[in-house]
C-alpha cells in the first residue's frame, strides 16, 4: 500500500479558511467524523487544527467558540509528508515533531491525511503477512 493510498483511504479530509470559527470547526469534525480540519489559504495548507486544540484552546483557555478562528487555533509550521516518502520517513517526522496527524502532499497539492492510527494498522497487517510467511515456511510444531 502507498503513502497516497493509506492517506487518501481511511479519513476524509477535511479543510478550512483561517477565519473559520472554533464552533464551526467542531461541527465539521463532527459531521465528517474527523479528529482534525486542515487550515487552507487559498490551495496552500497553512496549518492544522485538532480536536485537542479546540478543547484546550476554547474550554481551557475559556474563550468564545463563535469568535476564536481556526487561525488563533491552528499549528503552524505545518509539517507535510511528500507521497513519494516511506512509512518508515513518516514514522521518523511525526516522532520527532511529536504529531499523530500529517498532511500529505502530491507536488504542492494537498492529497489526503495520515494519522498515526493509519500507520498502526498498516504495521499491523505488514507483520500479519510476515507472520504467515514465517508459519507457512516453519516445520510444524509437534505436541
Amino acid at each position: 500500500m502507498t503513502l497516497e493510498t493509506l492517506a487518501r483511504g481511511r479519513e476524509e479530509l477535511v479543510t478550512a479558511e483561517p477565519s473559520t470559527t472554533a464552533a464551526d470547526l467542531a461541527d465539521l469534525m463532527e459531521a465528517n467524523k474527523v479528529g482534525s480540519v486542515v487550515v487552507e489559504e487559498g490551495d496552500r495548507p497553512i496549518g492544522i487544527v485538532t480536536d485537542r486544540d479546540l478543547a484546550i484552546g476554547i474550554v481551557g483557555g475559556r474563550r468564545s467558540p463563535t469568535e476564536t478562528t481556526a487561525r488563533d487555533l491552528m499549528t503552524g509550521d505545518l509539517v507535510t509528508a511528500d507521497v513519494s516518502e516511506g512509512v518508515f520517513e513518516v514514522c521518523q517526522k511525526m516522532s520527532e515533531h511529536g504529531i499523530r496527524r500529517m498532511p500529505v502532499m502530491d507536488d504542492g497539492r494537498l492529497v489526503g491525511i495520515l494519522t498515526l492510527d493509519d500507520l498502526v494498522v498498516l504495521l499491523e497487517d505488514e507483520m500479519g503477512e510476515i507472520s504467515s510467511v514465517i508459519e507457512a515456511e516453519s516445520p510444524p510444531h509437534q505436541s
